[in-house]
């Protein structure tokens, strides 16, 4: 907050136009995921979290922020397709145990990734922002040429 210098009622603010992002996405997108593949989903939510911290990186005015956190609130573009496709992958005896391994490494890794964010940030912000993109783009481009998605199949 201090770097771009905003408040916090200005943070708040940019915090619900994150929610908001997500409520208007979550439904459509969840409805025309579930009539398509789900990879595209999935990878345009890994497309925005490799975006976001780029866009922090250069916003230095309000309105940029504003873009910053209107990208951020897209993340939640393919959240619940990623859950669907983790059910839809997963053996039938054994989805609930898989829903909880993946959860349970993704949030190993987001907890060691912070932990290594805190370090970087003592470097600088700007090198924080550079690796979490750098990360998220090595992530992205592995989901989208190794990730497995499930043939559309049509509904009656």
């Amino acid at each position: 907050m201090k770097n771009v210098g905003i408040s916090s009622v200005q943070f708040g603010l940019l915090t619900t136009v994150e929610m908001i992002t997500a409520m208007l996405i979550y439904i459509p997108v969840a409805y025309l995921a579930d009539k398509n593949t789900k990879k595209p989903f999935v990878v345009m939510t890994f497309v925005n979290f490799t975006v976001f911290p780029l866009f922090l990186l250069v916003a230095r005015s309000y309105p940029l922020l504003i873009a910053a956190f209107i990208i951020r609130g897209m993340k939640e573009f393919g959240e619940p397709t990623r859950k669907a496709l983790i059910m839809d992958l997963a053996p039938d005896e054994m989805k609930a145990s898989m829903f909880g391994v993946y959860y349970l490494l993704r949030d190993v890794v987001v907890s060691l990734a912070a932990f290594g964010g805190a370090f970087l940030w003592q470097v600088s912000p700007e090198t924080n922002f550079m690796v979490a993109a750098g990360c998220g783009l090595v992530g992205t481009l592995y989901f989208a040429l190794f990730g497995r998605d499930l043939a559309w199949v049509s509904r009656p």
